[in-house]
């Protein structure tokens, strides 16, 4: 298929919680495409972040979109707040959902679009029967639950194999890749198939203005992207 322009996404692990309504409007002003909302339960993962009335308090201080990555057990039970909370974008586990199938329909049946993630560990098998009501697939390339590790380049064969299979099927799937993306991994994840990208560390820290950041990543992701 087609290769489409890099999306470049940023995840507000490092923004100060102080501050987050200026936080996300000056990621929308400095170009990114989106805001993804790192939620953990402190079960899932050992880390404890948002809820969706905070990520509701921020809906009115920008435009772009929002997605819900859900680090949580049993996210079913909440899965109608973020939709309320302003995520057009929801991304369960599949490590966490017990019914991966009915989960992701009732997302889709919420109006939001229906994202699952893998962890390094779990193989892309786990979701190949259910890519039918997928619209974005998250390869994690680092251990969810902290910003700011180190990528793992050793899940560039699954993003490979996800690139794969997706176009194999002829789906119109967003294939995303978060953990570790900065100036030096993020051309790698383009050229093994992603397209999609987000970004923590890398966009609130380095040299430069947060403009100058966005704008180097997204040129590396093209370059990455167009070198396949």
């Amino acid at each position: 298929m087609e290769s489409r322009a890099p999306t470049l996404v940023a995840s507000v692990l490092p923004a100060d919680f102080s501050e987050l309504g200026q936080e996300v409007r000056q990621l929308e002003k400095a170009g990114v495409d989106r805001i993804q909302w790192d939620v953990m339960d402190g079960r899932f993962v050992p880390n404890l972040t948002f809820g969706p009335d905070v990520i509701g308090a921020n809906r009115g201080h920008v435009s772009m979109g929002f997605e819900a990555h859900l680090m949580v057990d049993d996210p079913d039970p909440m899965l109608p707040r973020w939709v309320e909370a302003g995520c057009e974008i929801i991304i369960v586990h599949a490590e966490a959902t017990r019914h991966l199938h009915r989960t992701l329909s009732v997302i889709a049946d919420l109006g939001a679009r229906a994202g699952v993630a893998l962890n390094p560990s779990t193989p892309l098998e786990a979701v190949t029967n259910v890519l039918d009501l997928v619209d974005l697939l998250l390869v994690m390339t680092v251990n969810p639950g902290f910003g700011g590790q180190q990528y793992l380049g050793a899940m560039e064969d699954k993003i490979a194999a996800a690139r794969a299979e997706i176009d194999r099927l002829g789906l119109e799937i967003e294939l995303e890749v978060d953990g570790g993306i900065a100036g030096a991994t993020i051309g790698s994840a383009a050229r093994a198939g992603a397209d999609v990208f987000c970004a923590g560390s890398a966009l609130f820290n380095g040299p430069g203005t947060m403009a100058d950041r966005v704008a180097a990543l997204r040129a590396a992701a093209t370059a990455g992207i167009e070198s396949r």
